[in-house]
């Protein structure tokens, strides 16, 4: 087992900082724990590299941003996973973040388990809707949105997308409807790793067009790097970037973010983690600083 900063030894995966005192918590350290509890639980399933690309977006979301201090508390922000084949990633966060009792990860794709390949809609807490049925999830998170605003609610809601998922048009209608409701409470995030399931996304749909495009729906946009922890906090806390329009996050990414072996790798798409690589992949995620 690994030693170097001590978190194989207790008798829990995660550390025992507090995760709701944000002036304490290192989400680069919770980034790298969840990245190795993942190596851990891809033994089994495949969007490995999906699920590493969204660790950061998903640590600075539920640890520096969103107010969530309980997913039953009904004034909390929500969040949306559209990309659902990345769900191991935000089942882990949801673990860290206290929502989730850690031992439930190892059930993980299991027979009778709780933990789905996609999320499903009260399968853990903390999962506001069953997607992965890709083009849904923003159509889902501007009602959401809308249903917010006319409760008079101050929460907002963010959904996390892929560059790939966004050639769906459902998502575009939804681009246009939430433009026209003017829902400044509704954030989109791209996670813009350049990879979907047959090719890169370049050589599909031009990935350099993404910001015109959104702009041209009348969207509030902001590009980031999608593992900077600064970037994406600084760029969540000034949304709305337009006043009463809805705002995207383009976050560039690496697909498999942390496994030099696999980054940037096609092949981490539909990768199950060899038994004989896991403690060679954890020691990846240990020196990558």
């Amino acid at each position: 087992m690994l030693a170097k900063r001590g978190r194989f030894s207790s008798p829990g995966f995660f550390a025992d900082d507090n995760p709701n005192d944000r002036k304490r918590v290192n989400t680069a350290e919770i980034s790298r724990e969840i990245r190795q509890r993942l190596v851990r639980m891809h033994q089994k399933g495949s969007h490995f590299g999906s699920a590493m690309s969204i660790v950061d977006i998903l640590t600075v979301l539920y640890f520096r941003v969103m107010n969530i201090s309980s997913p039953d508390d009904p004034g909390r922000d929500r969040f949306i996973l559209s990309k659902g084949h990345a769900a191991s990633a935000w089942y882990t966060t949801l673990a860290r973040k206290g929502f989730v009792d850690e031992k439930v990860l190892d059930t993980y794709l299991k027979d009778g388990g709780q933990l789905y390949g996609h999320p499903v809609r009260f399968g853990v807490p903390g999962v506001e809707a069953s997607t992965g049925s890709l083009g849904h999830g923003i159509n889902i998170a501007a009602g959401i949105a809308l249903a917010g605003k006319n409760d008079g609610k101050k929460y907002r809601v963010y959904v996390l997308m892929g560059d790939g998922e966004i050639q769906e048009g459902s998502v575009w209608e939804g681009a246009i409807l939430a433009a026209r409701l003017k829902l400044d409470n509704l954030v989109a995030i791209v996670d813009a790793n350049n990879l979907q399931g047959f090719d890169r996304v370049e050589n599909i749909q031009p990935i350099g067009t993404f910001r015109k495009k959104w702009e041209a729906f009348g969207w509030g946009v902001r590009e980031v790097d999608g593992h900077d922890h600064g970037e994406l906090e600084r760029a969540f806390r000034d949304v709305p970037f337009i006043p009463g329009a809805p705002s995207v996050v383009i976050a560039r990414t690496t697909k498999c973010k942390g496994v030099k072996e696999m980054e940037g790798c096609f092949e981490s798409h539909y990768l199950s983690v060899p038994a004989e690589k896991v403690e060679c992949f954890c020691r990846d995620l240990e020196d990558d600083e």
